[in-house]
């Protein structure tokens, strides 16, 4: 009984040793008996700085929530001899299940009503540190995997740039090449996996293809901050394309089988600033947690000099100039961002005989309060209006969202219930689309 007794002490010791080493590697050695007690105390001591150093994926500075700390955007592992090289390994996932309505005003038309579920979006990232001022990042994607009736759909590149971070040592100047986003606006610039609601205003879309096709066709940028009180950029790169060439009616160049022949480079900035001392935006996002507070404001110019084409009504040359204005805050829970862009450059309608072009203007606001007492939980709400001919005629879109997320473990992993309304007007569909949607992501 005696040795029993000693054995069962010896491995209750053993079982609390080994429960206060830190690092894993050192903890699986000592409990396999291939190193000493003092052993392990020594390894751990020195190796403990070491590994968080070399692969970390925690954020330390996450709040506590439902399912544990935020992790960061993707694994990053860095080489034991030379700490500025590394790898990052991540994933992307947002799914989205919905009730889609369309309700048209003509009574000709039969209405929709589509139970569907896909992929919103879907993607493997990557990255590579080359030097304590060099790396790439890029994705591959498949977003909108089984949406509606559009199947499988194919996987491309998403991001794909090289960064030289603050190569005089200054966050002053920063170069990004190849296919970065230009900030044509504030939630197209947000990553995707840190906005409000997974679908962005229709405003914003518009300008994310208006002058350069997905806001990062190739391009080459320079950028910076001045102690993140004032924030810059500056681009040149890479035009539209005609799949995303959209008229005021809402058809795109290519499926009006018209064709762009040629265009000069689009180039442009953006600048914004924080003016109230310790409200400073760090990091552009949407999500905050309850934590911290900003404010900011800023506007972009951007210019897109010539576009020659070819459509219904023959071939014609135009070019095309975006302004955007933006403006957002938080204080704890409580998050508002607004925006307002003027698109000149905008042909009404791709099929008919008639070259008309002018202009369009829109914005939208949203806001959400997020609830740390009640486990995360935030409420949400966005508002949108859209002009998308200011000319005559009814070429208005309106649109609003309600919906809570709950962040079960920040951006790593949430869920979410949104309901949408789009009432579109005579003359772009005379319609009204209702959207009730469950959502969810995981990302890591």
């Amino acid at each position: 009984m005696r040795k029993v007794a000693l054995a069962l002490a010896l491995i209750s010791t053993t079982s609390v040793f080994a429960s206060e080493i830190q690092n894993p590697i050192v903890k699986k050695l000592y409990e396999k008996g291939i190193i000493t007690k003092e052993e392990a105390l020594e390894l751990d001591k020195k190796e403990e700085k070491k590994f968080i150093k070399h692969a970390n994926v925690i954020r330390k500075d996450s709040p506590e929530f439902l399912l544990g700390k935020e992790t960061h955007p993707n694994m990053k592992i860095r080489a034991f001899d030379n700490p500025d090289m590394y790898v990052k390994l991540g994933i992307r996932l947002q799914s989205t299940f919905e009730n889609y309505k369309v309700d048209y005003n003509d009574p000709t038309k039969d209405d929709i009503n589509l139970w569907d579920a896909y992929l919103r979006r879907m993607r493997f990232e990557i990255g590579v540190g080359f030097s304590k001022h060099v790396s790439f990042t890029m994705d591959v994607r498949n977003d909108k995997a089984n949406y509606q009736d559009k199947g499988e759909q194919k996987f491309n590149v998403g991001d794909a740039y090289l960064k030289i971070k603050k190569p005089f040592g200054t966050s002053l100047v920063n170069f990004k090449f190849y296919r970065g986003k230009i900030d044509v606006s504030r939630t197209e610039t947000v990553k995707s996996a840190w906005v409000v609601h997974y679908d962005r205003p229709h405003v914003a879309d518009e300008a994310a293809q208006f002058v350069s096709h997905n806001r990062r066709a190739t391009n080459a940028q320079i950028y910076g901050d001045w102690e993140k009180k004032i924030h810059y950029q500056l681009a040149i790169g890479d035009g539209i394309y005609s799949g995303k060439f959209h008229d005021a009616v809402g058809n795109d160049l290519q499926d009006a089988n018209g064709k762009i022949i040629e265009q000069d480079y689009m180039y442009g900035g953006k600048v914004f600033i924080s003016p109230i001392p310790g409200w400073e935006e760090t990091k552009r996002t949407e999500t905050y947690f309850g934590k911290g507070k900003h404010i900011e404001v800023g506007v972009g110019y951007w210019k897109l000099p010539k576009i020659k084409y070819k459509d219904a009504s023959g071939t014609h040359t135009m070019d095309r100039t975006l302004i955007n204005y933006e403006f957002s805050a938080h204080y704890k829970g409580a998050f508002i961002q607004y925006e307002y862009f003027d698109f000149d450059g905008v042909e009404r309608d791709f099929t008919d005989t008639v070259y008309e072009v002018g202009k369009s203007n829109g914005w939208y606001v949203t806001g959400e309060y997020v609830i740390p007492q009640a486990y995360y939980i935030a409420p949400f709400a966005r508002y949108e209006e859209w002009k998308k001919w200011k000319g005559a005629g009814d070429y208005k879109l309106k649109s609003t969202v309600f919906g809570i997320n709950w962040y079960l473990r920040g951006n790593t992993i949430k869920v979410g219930l949104a309901y949408q309304e789009d009432k579109y007007g005579k003359n772009i569909g005379d319609k009204k689309v209702k959207r009730f949607k469950f959502t969810s992501q995981w990302f890591f």
